[in-house]
């Protein structure tokens, strides 16, 4: 019955549908940040604070099949949907202050009636809690993914409280149902010429499958028969041994925050110059500086980039060890070359070409033989060139290469005519690192608005992982998505 109720969700959305021929209030767009087209007014007294504020609405349902070319006991196929829904309120500004409010709400529908086995569902993870099914069988998730208040000043926003906040290494990446969105203080300013300059202060995290804030730097595993895994940052990117034990062990504090750093500047003409950095104070920290120079040629551009991370251990590799699996020097002696170093480098390259609304692109991504590089907070260190569909390809001694074809992109996230996106990764790892194969990945996206019906919005995304080399020891998968998406 569940999966009957799951599959009338698309046709539920149908009935909100209304022709449109002005801009929205909000659009997606096809990383799946939101933008809010309507703009908060502002107000003498704090009655009309209130009463002038506006509000967003958004109906989605997600659809995932997750099939392995064979299951065994670390790989199980799966078919998952979930019906969601999310409300926020932002008021208008009085004295420069403002809040905003987010609710978020999801509905999982899948046959799982072995627990212990729920920890293998892949790419569904994030439209239900695994410790809230875990322990008490629920399927529903509700959070709070936005709760803060806001100062500006000129082109400086001041905001405190629970907020996305995307930059090279924390985004709200909000693909599923719930975002990720983090608990602190953030500067986002643009009173410099031509420059965006983000300062972040990060006192928890709560990811997308969570219903309540956690460590941002902890894997938690104090208790796992209870699920505890489960309950701080059990991100797919998380380094297994930056937990709970190893942490008290070592006399360090559970509940680091994490202080980014974020920066883009175009004063230097066809020159676009990012830099990044994070710090987890007595842990770890990392610095990423790019360029990316626009050669303007008749009908068409041509961008070459270049991208450098360097990964420093303020301690975090003692404690945990070079692998994000944990505990190195015991498991694997011989993967790394210092298996108690977090130390670690990646250099990327890219050439992207762009012919009126296509882009083609071509990278490639070397993450040198150190250590594995630490980013678990959604924000990927290979995006924009080799991360494609779901891969972690920042494991140390990886190198990848990717053809990247896209047409139709939008900055407004209005896409009447369709969004494509196709790409084939080749991922080239080192076996001693313990980790998957060599492998190929294909991908091909789509997302539309309908052009009648700029509120409603579709995306399919499907993605083919074939693995080089014996069959039999490591599963091929295909990973379908399917997603609906009405604003109001």
């Amino acid at each position: 019955m569940n999966y009957k109720y799951a599959l009338l969700a698309p046709l539920s959305l149908g009935v909100f549908l209304h022709a449109q021929t002005t801009l929205p209030k909000q659009t997606i767009k096809t990383n799946g940040l939101v933008l809010y087209h309507t703009q908060q007014k502002t107000v003498t007294n704090i009655q009309d604070m209130f009463n002038k504020g506006n509000f967003f609405g958004r109906i989605r349902n997600s659809n995932f099949y997750f099939d392995y070319d064979h299951d065994d006991v670390k790989h199980e196929s799966s078919l998952a949907s979930a019906i969601g829904a999310n409300f926020v309120y932002k008021s208008a500004t009085l004295s420069h202050f403002s809040f905003t409010l987010g609710l978020y709400g999801s509905r999982a529908f899948f046959r799982q009636s072995d627990i212990h086995n729920i920890k293998l569902v892949k790419s569904s993870k994030d439209t239900f809690s695994r410790y809230k099914y875990a322990s008490t069988g629920s399927r529903s998730l509700f959070a709070f993914g936005q709760a803060n208040i806001n100062y500006k000043y000129a082109q400086t926003n001041f905001t405190l409280g629970r907020q996305f906040v995307n930059t090279f290494y924390t985004k709200s990446n909000d693909t599923k149902m719930i975002p990720n969105t983090f608990d602190g203080f953030v500067i986002h300013s643009k009173d410099l010429v031509q420059t965006k300059l983000t300062l972040a202060y990060l006192a928890k995290q709560k990811l997308r499958d969570h219903e309540t804030s956690h460590s941002v730097f902890m894997y938690d595993n104090r208790d796992l028969v209870n699920y505890s895994m489960w309950k701080a940052n059990d991100d797919s990117a998380m380094h297994k041994g930056i937990s709970y034990t190893n942490i008290q062990q070592a006399g360090k504090k559970t509940d680091a925050p994490l202080l980014v750093f974020d920066g883009q500047n175009t004063s230097i003409h066809n020159l676009k110059i990012n830099f990044s950095s994070y710090i987890v104070p007595s842990f770890l920290s990392q610095v990423m500086g790019e360029l990316n120079y626009k050669i303007a040629l008749d009908g068409f551009s041509i961008t070459p980039a270049i991208r450098y991370i360097q990964q420093f251990d303020n301690g975090a590799g003692a404690i945990g060890g070079a692998s994000l699996k944990g505990n190195v020097s015991v498991a694997n002696p011989h993967g790394y070359k210092n298996p108690d170093s977090l130390s670690a480098q990646m250099i990327a390259f890219k050439l992207v070409t762009k012919v009126q609304d296509y882009k083609l692109s071509l990278a490639y991504t070397n993450i040198l033989n150190k250590s594995d590089l630490v980013t678990p907070w959604r924000g990927f260190p290979t995006a924009g060139y080799t991360r494609s569909m779901g891969v972690y390809n920042w494991r140390a001694n990886t190198k990848s290469y990717r053809i990247e074809l896209v047409k139709g992109a939008n900055a407004k996230g209005i896409y009447k005519k369709p969004f494509i996106q196709t790409s084939i990764l080749y991922v080239d790892t080192d076996a001693n690192k313990g980790i998957l194969e060599d492998s190929m990945v294909y991908y091909f996206g789509i997302v539309q608005n309908l052009p009648s019906m700029l509120n409603f919005q579709y995306r399919i995304r499907l993605g083919y992982r074939d693995f080089i080399g014996d069959a039999s020891k490591v599963s091929n998968y295909a990973d379908t998505r399917l997603e609906f998406n009405y604003l109001f």
